[in-house]
């Protein structure tokens, strides 16, 4: 969803957000400034325009990147989003900040982040297959399952995914599971991929809440999005005990302070004709920014960017925010809510669970063996509460909260290794 449609003016820039996190983080670790220099920019950045033959007959070009934040640790990861959105800067942010997740919950992957800027909505499946594939051929030099490895991300799924690995399979002259993932189940895909990101998010929200001494049976959530990360995040916090009294998406948002059904809202939405909470009869239909403000212990902003900034992060009420979408915060606003005594679980924390069971699916692939959704979702949790102790602990160390923490231990972790590799 844009930030113009939620009530919110896209005045933001993503990449300055994360480099301020940044630069505070390596002040604190007192890192040398010319490592600071190598991991402050991307290693890469591709651009192509991309032409499709539209099923008008018509030929429409289409604005593409793919940004390689770095590959010290591993080949680069990160998910491909169609979007009108999708500008060279959002993209350069998001490559960082796959950089950082994948540091933080010790996956051996450096950051990467694709996208097309176009309306998915708009296109029929073959111009989506057509740009898809034109894309794929665009890129082929920058993908590969030891290089760098696309996911999905917003307006893209495992549909998008099995097209590219269609056409890169083609392009090598064999079958390449291993170059994304996210893929159909029957192409090689993991079970538990599909709710991985939303049970992380799940995960982190427990977590805190037992650092905080927040009791289940006696918490109220709030989730902006209701997409794949929202849905799941809403469904298995509930499953928690948890009472979720909001819930939003590019339609609007719907308030009940005796709780709203989970599984009703889902049957909703996958019965609806535009898959979407229109006309959702379970609250009260309010806007997307009403919806941050509403009363409640949790809030799980887990819808675009820049949705909690200066103008609104004082009227927020939620004593805990977990982070399911990618930059909902703007770096201005931390100060704010650090100031209200909120605990804000980062997005490279909270969300990481879908590139951990990412990397569980490009190992299985490599392997060749798959392993069961138990298994899958076992090795996930531990893999995140794991992870969400030890930005904890680096937070009460050096006295920051969890985002700069969360900072302090991935950009460590990438800088110990550039020191070692010292590839300069």
């Amino acid at each position: 969803m844009s930030n113009q449609q939620n009530g919110i003016t896209p005045r933001y820039n993503p990449l300055e957000s994360m480099q301020k996190r940044f630069d505070e983080a390596v002040k604190i670790l007192g890192l040398d400034e010319q490592f600071a220099n190598v991991l402050r920019v991307p290693n890469k950045v591709v651009a192509a325009n991309i032409p499709v033959t539209m099923d008008d007959g018509t030929i429409k070009v289409f604005e593409a990147y793919r940004v390689v934040h770095s590959s010290h640790l591993g080949p680069s990861k990160g998910g491909i989003r169609y979007s009108m959105d999708v500008n060279l800067d959002e993209v350069k942010a998001l490559a960082a900040w796959m950089t950082w997740k994948c540091a933080v919950v010790n996956v051996p992957y450096g950051g990467a982040k694709g996208g097309i800027k176009c309306n998915p909505r708009e296109m029929s499946k073959g111009e989506l297959e057509r740009l898809t594939r034109g894309y794929t051929l665009a890129m082929r030099n920058v993908f590969g399952p030891d290089q760098d490895i696309p996911a999905p991300d917003m307006g893209t799924s495992a549909q998008e995914m099995a097209w590219i690995v269609d056409e890169y399979s083609k392009i090598v002259g064999q079958n390449a599971w291993a170059v994304v993932t996210g893929k159909p189940l029957i192409l090689g895909g993991s079970l538990g991929r599909v709710e991985a990101t939303g049970r992380g998010v799940m995960v982190s929200t427990r977590s805190a809440m037992v650092k905080l001494g927040m009791k289940p049976t006696e918490t109220t959530c709030v989730v902006q999005g209701f997409g794949n990360v929202g849905s799941i995040s809403a469904k298995l916090i509930a499953q928690l005990g948890v009472k979720i009294v909001g819930i939003s998406d590019v339609t609007g948002g719907y308030y009940n302070p005796d709780g709203i059904n989970v599984n009703e809202a889902l049957s909703y939405v996958a019965n609806s004709p535009l898959r979407s909470l229109d006309g959702f009869k379970g609250g009260k239909n309010i806007s997307n920014a009403e919806l941050l403000e509403l009363p409640c212990d949790v809030l799980v902003p887990a819808a675009m960017e820049d949705q909690i900034t200066p103008e609104n992060a004082d009227r927020i009420k939620a004593k805990l925010i977990v982070e399911g979408a990618n930059g909902p915060t703007t770096a201005d606003a931390d100060a704010i809510l650090n100031k209200k005594g909120i605990m804000v679980v980062p997005d490279i924390l909270a969300n990481a669970g879908g590139v951990t069971v990412s990397y569980f699916e490009w190992v299985q692939n490599r392997l060749g063996y798959y392993w069961t959704e138990e298994r899958v979702n076992r090795r996930a949790d531990r893999v995140m509460k794991q992870s969400f102790d030890n930005v904890f602990a680096a937070s009460e160390k050096y006295g920051v909260n969890m985002r700069i923490a969360a900072y302090l231990v991935s950009i460590d972790k990438v800088a110990s290794t550039l020191k070692l590799r010292g590839s300069f």
